[in-house]
């Protein structure tokens, strides 16, 4: 029976060992081969803004030195390719006994589409902190100056109190239209 197991590897070494695991896979005999049917790296996409104002989309792993890997374990003979690839450490599960991700693990790991052998979850990154001073990049009141009275994650967005004629105003602000001071 086919599922899904984590592999511990060496950390920043998941693309090598994906890239070793499918090459042996290739190669493995007929009856190996059979027993896998694919391999990730668990990746995220983050939207990040870079220290000019300017908004960049990034891949960071989501769980460092682990890969996973959609097999059936019951051949004993692809347990120990797996186990034998360079930079794997070990399955995840006690001893020689590897645990299968649980059906609501492995939703949590895969929420969104996979592309690519990428799982891929575009959120934006907060960088903000309540009572910060940023300044106003665009629109009207650009080039003012501000401080951070709220922040709503869900919708990227931030409440900034902007000082006109000596008032505090609440200007409500998308997270790419203002940058730290």
């Amino acid at each position: 029976m086919y599922r899904w197991y984590v592999i511990n590897t060496y950390s920043g070494h998941e693309k090598k060992v994906e890239a070793n695991l499918r090459q042996r896979f290739r190669t493995a005999p007929e009856g190996v081969r059979m027993s896998f049917k694919d391999v990730l790296v668990p990746t995220e996409r983050t939207i990040e803004t870079d220290k000019d104002g300017k908004k960049i989309e990034v891949e960071k792993r989501s769980l460092p030195g682990y890969l996973l890997v959609h097999m059936d374990i019951n051949d004993k003979n692809a347990w120990l390719l797996v186990r034998d690839t360079p930079g794997v450490t070990g399955f995840v599960g006690a001893g020689n006994n590897p645990q299968p991700l649980s059906a609501n693990e492995l939703a949590k790991i895969m929420d969104t589409k996979t592309e690519g052998g990428a799982i891929e979850k575009a959120k934006p990154t907060v960088e903000f902190e309540l009572g910060e001073t940023v300044k106003v990049m665009s629109g009207p009141l650009s080039d003012f100056d501000g401080e951070i009275s709220e922040i709503n994650s869900e919708q990227s967005k931030l409440k900034v109190l902007v000082s006109i004629f000596e008032r505090q105003v609440p200007v409500e602000l998308a997270y790419d239209q203002v940058k730290k001071v």
